[in-house]
């Protein structure tokens, strides 16, 4: 089979479309990938950055949407099932591997492309919601980083979920997209965004914001925490980790937390079930991924890299030939 091998650990330029050994096992779920879904952290583990790590070469890829080839005994899976699954490594190829535990059915109502959106960025955006932000009936989302893979999802989840949505975005020309996915409105990030951000809330500021971003944004947001508000840290796409005045929480009753979904469900894998079931159940009220941008997998490299240089409006996918 082929599969972009990454040669070093330098980034998407050293991945390699290439011939390799498919994967057989007893113990795992062996999928036929037909699609794999392009995340941040996968490009973070190309450059060795990730808290993962793998020692090159190594293929990687952590969502795959395809069709079960083979399952080990007494698991829930048979050939020929349609399935989403989570593996943190090995899905940019047209054979994967995962944990039983880690795989979960297709929604019925999604493509095999749809499908493979959903499991880094609808599950993250949904854990960060309502297990991490204990969002509330009535509440106001503010999503920063609103245009990439997890800030669309954290819109589109939200909404579903029946709150106001306030997207904040830096790159032009993504309100009408932003907008049509569910964003009420849309706030540039720029010089004053906060009051902005005040000013639709009439003075009292949001009850959750969602945040992939940190960078110099992190205080700002803070800022515009309604009292008992609370601040959910997905990561730190901007680059730079920010630290936390706590004075601020003190003295404004608002929080600052984690939603760490890959540590959680690696130590947890009931929790993975809990948030696929639900987000399932969105799929079925009407929620679908917007379209992505659909990449031949042997130009994966090339999406990476527009990853990278914040080029990918929504969510992209690999596609395998043929599928």
């Amino acid at each position: 089979m082929r599969a972009l091998v990454l040669t070093a650990l330098d980034g998407p330029d050293a991945l390699r479309w290439s011939e390799v050994a498919a994967p057989v096992s007893s113990t795992r779920v062996v999928i036929d990938v037909r699609a794999a879904g392009i995340s941040y952290p996968d490009l973070l583990l190309t450059q060795g950055r990730y808290q993962l790590k793998a020692e090159a070469p190594f293929v990687p890829g952590s969502e795959v949407a395809g069709v079960v080839v083979s399952a080990p005994a007494g698991s829930p899976w048979r050939p020929g099932d349609r399935v989403c699954a989570a593996t943190p490594f090995g899905g940019y190829a047209e054979s994967a591997v995962a944990d039983p535990a880690w795989v979960w059915p297709l929604p019925p109502e999604l493509s095999f492309v749809e499908g493979a959106a959903l499991p880094t960025n609808y599950y993250t955006a949904h854990f960060a919601l309502v297990r991490r932000g204990r969002i509330e009936v009535g509440e106001t989302v503010l999503v920063l980083g609103a245009a990439g893979g997890v800030g669309t999802a954290a819109i589109q989840v939200a909404r579903a979920l029946g709150h106001r949505v306030i997207a904040v975005v830096h790159r032009d020309g993504a309100d009408d997209f932003l907008r049509g996915i569910g964003a009420d409105d849309v706030v540039r990030l720029r010089t004053g965004w906060a009051a902005k951000v005040k000013e639709l809330t009439g003075g009292r500021g949001v009850d959750l914001v969602v945040d992939p971003v940190g960078g110099a944004a992190f205080d700002e947001a803070v800022r515009v925490l309604a009292p008992e508000g609370r601040l959910v840290v997905l990561g730190f796409a901007g680059g730079a980790i920010p630290t936390v005045k706590v004075n601020r929480l003190l003295f404004r009753n608002v929080s600052v937390v984690g939603a760490g979904w890959g540590e959680l469900v690696r130590a947890d894998p009931d929790a993975l079930r809990a948030v696929a079931g639900a987000v399932a159940d969105l799929v079925r009220a009407g929620l679908r991924p917007p379209p992505p941008i659909i990449v031949p997998m042997a130009a994966g490299a090339d999406a990476l890299r527009k990853l990278g240089a914040g080029e990918i409006l929504g969510k992209a996918v690999l596609v395998r030939e043929g599928a």
